[in-house]
């Protein structure tokens, strides 16, 4: 467990004495699209329904609009602060190379987050930029989310299937997702008619929480009969939503980071994703997010 207590306070509550809890590290580390930075250095998102906003101080974690109960049935959680990630740490650190990323990364974390959400988010991210992504994704929960109010602003919470399953192309495009829009039709409808327990033709292969469910080969193939998921996508749904900790998503900072540190440059992306997970085992994932932030802070090239 990475924190001592909880205490509460008059906006929310403060986790005391926080390790390995850095707010960039985490925000920005290319795992979440609904967090932006404030100007005073605090970073507020929503997720699973609800507005959160982060402060650290000192080795204070300062959570505002957070209810002890919410704390202890949603956040405590979706930070991962019940893990040891010193352990983690240690272990990769083993790896004289991989060390320099994990001091550099030393505050990362991998959120938990909703799978319909980031099954959606990451069919997005296919060969499009994050700020792009971000728009996309607000202009889709402004669309067909439900309005949170906090602090004099208006936040919308990312939809429902239910409500994003007759959403059509034409619609979706003008949220921003281009060619992507097909992509997400398809697979959200896939997912609320076939995918849904009770339902007449219903398939366990299209069950979201049947995929989570499974072991992480098995996951990794069942996302990608999803249109708009391939490999890279299904490590990122795997890793960041479905706890699968061998995912080794393959993006261009991480091929930089792998082509710089271990591998040659005419490597494909599968040897990639295969040497990476081969090498870090059980903590790919973990090992993942440590060399993508290396290698984009520092803008590695080949």
């Amino acid at each position: 467990m990475d924190f001592n207590y909880v205490e509460d306070f008059e906006d929310g509550i403060v986790i005391k004495d926080v390790r390995n809890f850095e707010l960039p590290h985490i925000f920005d580390c290319g795992q979440c699209f609904r967090w932006n930075r404030e100007e005073n250095g605090n970073y507020i998102g929503v997720a699973f329904g609800k507005v959160i906003e982060v402060q650290k101080r000192n080795k204070d974690i300062l959570l505002y609009n957070v209810s002890r109960e919410d704390f202890k049935d949603i956040w405590v959680d979706y930070f991962d602060l019940y893990r040891d990630y010193d352990e983690i740490k240690s272990l990769l650190g083993k790896d004289p190379i991989l060390k320099k990323a994990v001091d550099f990364g030393k505050g990362i974390r991998l959120l938990k987050q909703d799978p319909f959400e980031l099954i959606v988010s990451f069919i997005i991210s296919a060969n499009n930029r994050i700020p792009m992504i971000k728009k996309a994704i607000r202009n889709i929960s402004q669309k067909w989310g439900d309005s949170i109010k906090y602090r004099g602003k208006i936040y919308y919470s990312f939809p429902k299937i239910e409500n994003l399953k007759n959403a059509t192309m034409e619609e979706l495009a003008a949220c921003g997702t281009g060619f992507r829009n097909k992509y997400i039709v398809n697979t959200v409808q896939n997912i609320y008619y076939k995918g849904t327990k009770n339902r007449q033709d219903y398939d366990e292969s299209y069950d979201i929480d049947w995929i989570k469910m499974q072991e992480d080969q098995v996951c990794h193939e069942k996302l990608q009969k999803f249109m708009g998921i391939g490999p890279k996508v299904a490590d990122c749904i795997m890793l960041f939503s479905m706890q699968k900790y061998s995912a080794f998503p393959v993006d261009v900072w991480v091929k930089r980071a792998m082509n710089h540190f271990y591998l040659a440059p005419d490597v494909s992306l599968k040897k990639i994703r295969n040497f990476g997970i081969n090498k870090f085992g059980q903590l790919s994932g973990f090992a993942q997010q440590y060399l993508f932030y290396y290698a984009r802070e520092n803008n590695i090239k080949i």
